[in-house]
């Protein structure tokens, strides 16, 4: 190998590792068991692969209609079953956390209350949300296992920033 090689390859990992601490990817999730608030979701349900592109395409929706401001809101999911061990296939709802239930929805969009008062796992990290989701759960999951805490299936996340992501999982009693 030449050295120019080596120095290329060197300063190509340089950025991408500069990149990977700018998104927040060497942040820690803060984990705490709390009582969940009540949280109202504008989205559409989602079932089948997490390969299908109406999965990418309901985040981008989303995403497109916080942005374009039809809806007030922050991005906010839902899964039913856990979106880190069941990578075939996912039952969710994609949309964003609003405040307001008496909003015009968009075409195809439903509201779902999500209750609260229930004691939940909760997961914190302040990173961009392309890193964030990974961090979030395997944090959880590994908290829930030392503290031997049974969870349900039934994932609320939502990025009150593009810098921040939060998951709830409630405790099963």
């Amino acid at each position: 190998m030449s050295k120019k090689f080596v120095v290329a390859v060197a300063v190509v990992v340089a950025i991408g590792v500069g990149i990977y601490a700018y998104l927040g990817g060497f942040s820690s999730p803060t984990v705490t068991v709390t009582t969940s608030e009540p949280l109202l979701l504008a989205g559409q349900p989602f079932e089948g692969t997490v390969n299908d592109e109406a999965f990418g395409n309901a985040f981008r929706k989303a995403a497109q209609i916080r942005d374009s401001k039809q809806l007030t809101g922050i991005l906010g999911n839902v899964y039913y079953n856990s979106p880190e061990t069941k990578k075939d296939s996912i039952k969710a709802f994609i949309g964003l956390v609003i405040q307001d239930s008496t909003v015009k929805l968009p075409e195809g969009y439903k509201l779902l209350r999500v209750p609260g008062g229930r004691k939940v796992v909760r997961s914190e990290v302040d990173a961009h949300y392309m890193v964030g989701p990974g961090k979030l759960y395997t944090s959880l999951f590994d908290y829930a296992e030392e503290e031997k805490l049974n969870l349900e299936n039934f994932y609320v996340e939502w990025f009150p920033s593009d810098r921040k992501g939060i998951v709830e999982v409630p405790v099963k009693k």
